[in-house]
Parts: structure tokens; C-alpha cells; sequence
């Protein structure tokens, strides 16, 4: 399946869940460094309400794999980038999210 494209960086083959289409949008704005962004799959789980949250779980080989939470369920973020851990959460708090 070909990705679709929004804005260039933020590459959409799944749905986002709520709140955080927005927040990636301003954080692709706002950091050039970072490549790209590619939401992978939704699962419910219970302990997601309130504002987006997301945490920065592992290193990939092109960047830091996340996990977003809010709405009621968790989804993988994918970023492309040659940031560190603790830039890449400076620049997500910027844009709105809280880190867990």
C-alpha cells in the first residue's frame, strides 16, 4: 500500500488518533530537523484520557520510535531524525504534548 502524503513530513497509511494529528502538524512546522513522522497502528487501552501524552520508547535505525496516548487508545509514532531523545521531548512540549 502507497502512503499517503500530508504536508510532506507526516506520512498517513492509518487513521490518528484524537488530538494528536494537530500537535504533529505544529511539531513538523516548528523542527526541521525531524524527517518525518509515520502513525502506526491504534489500540484501545484504558489508561489514555486527557490531554495527548506521548513517551519516547526506543532508538529505530533512522530515529526514535513514541508512543502517543489519548482518546481511549495508544498509537506508534515513527519519527525520522537525527535529534537525541532529549531534544526530540523539548521539541514535542513545545508543540503541546505532555511527556510520560
Amino acid at each position: 500500500m502507497r502512503l499517503r502524503t500530508a504536508r510532506d513530513k507526516l506520512k498517513i497509511e492509518h487513521s490518528i488518533i484524537d488530538g494528536v494529528r494537530d500537535l504533529l502538524q505544529r511539531l513538523l512546522s516548528e523542527t526541521p530537523e525531524i524527517r518525518s513522522v509515520v502513525p502506526g497502528v491504534i489500540k484501545p487501552v484504558r489508561d489514555a484520557k486527557g490531554e495527548p501524552r506521548v513517551r519516547i520508547t526506543v532508538p529505530t535505525t533512522n530515529g526514535w520510535k513514541a508512543i502517543a496516548l489519548s482518546g481511549g487508545a495508544r498509537q506508534e509514532l515513527f519519527i525520522s531524525t537525527a535529534m537525541t531523545k532529549e531534544d526530540i521531548e523539548k521539541s514535542l512540549k513545545i508543540a503541546g504534548f505532555l511527556i510520560s
